[in-house]
């Protein structure tokens, strides 16, 4: 079976070597150098791959996807029609997303900013103790990696809230769903974590009303999309101490301009899309999997349900 590789150039090597050491049979082509088109079978994409390109390969059969999110198969032109797109779900992926969850959480919950301004200011100061029974998180999303966060965060004792489009139930979680449940949810979220996904539905859903429903002083961590944020109200809201920080790792545009405020803001703890990533031996097995019931006919596992946006 001829598969297409296209990810980032560091990673190629790397991601070939995972795939032929679990199937040696596969012959792999690394992008650009596809060889003869009517070769390729499958293509292992990563996210920033032009759709448009894979209508080159009349034969394909399937097209993986080297990440969680599939937003950016949704836009215009899309993938070539018919053929089956299937995402990672990988636990390596889900524990990164989780550890930053519970790094920015934690950061927040404990004053580390303010401890570490303390430290520049040398000035010797013990803050109140927070109290974890008292600090309700709220999370968007409880899909796979919204889901993880819950449960480790309710392992540590903080009182935790979901919401999500549909009706969902999760044990220590209090769940909310729809627009009514969104407004209900916020007033009550001192943290707000974003892990949803990308719809157009969800796009610039932390915007100044949904912002301005969270009690005053909340925090906001988003490690979703950076579509998610409408970047102006966020930035009114922490300026006006509405929201007390944000940690934020996804942005649109990516890469974050020189110039914009929030590299700058003091209030804002930036990291550049690396929340969690994709480690090519940990997601190999899925990918061959998936390799080997297209070539053998039988169904495929963690497909794109388009309809749904994920």
């Amino acid at each position: 079976m001829a598969v297409l590789l296209s990810t980032k150039p560091a990673a190629m090597a790397e991601w070939r070597d995972a795939l032929l050491a679990l199937d040696p049979g596969l012959e792999i082509r690394m992008f650009p150098d596809a060889g003869e088109p009517r070769d390729i079978e499958a293509a292992v994409v990563w996210t920033s791959h032009d759709m448009a390109e894979l209508r080159r390969y009349p034969n394909l059969k399937l097209i993986v996807s080297m990440g969680a999110g599939v937003d950016h198969l949704t836009r215009p032109p899309g993938p070539p029609p018919g053929i089956p797109v299937a995402r990672l779900v990988d636990m390596r992926l889900t524990q990164g997303m989780t550890e930053w969850v519970l790094l920015n959480v934690l950061r927040f919950h404990r004053q580390d900013p303010e401890y570490r301004a303390l430290q520049a200011a040398r000035v010797w100061e013990e803050l109140p103790a927070p109290d974890t029974a008292a600090r309700r998180i709220g999370i968007l999303g409880l899909g796979e990696l919204g889901g993880a966060a819950a449960r480790a965060l309710v392992a540590l004792g903080f009182p935790v809230m979901g919401w999500s489009r549909r009706p969902k139930t999760m044990e220590g979680v209090e769940c909310f769903h729809g627009e009514e449940g969104l407004s209900a949810m916020l007033p009550l979220a001192d943290i707000l974590v974003c892990l949803l996904p990308l719809t157009p539905e969800t796009r610039g859903i932390i915007n100044a009303r949904t912002l301005g429903l969270l009690p005053r002083g909340a925090y906001l961590l988003n490690a979703a999309r950076g579509g998610h944020v409408v970047q102006p109200d966020l930035l009114a809201a922490l300026d006006s101490g509405q929201v007390a920080g944000a940690a934020l790792d996804v942005f649109e545009p990516e890469p974050l301009p020189p110039d914009h405020p929030f590299w700058t803001h003091p209030k804002v703890i930036l990291t550049p899309h690396a929340a969690s990533i994709t480690i090519p031996r940990s997601a190999a097995p899925q990918v061959v999997e998936n390799l080997r019931r297209a070539r053998e006919g039988r169904p495929l596992i963690n497909l794109v349900d388009f309809a749904a946006g994920y």
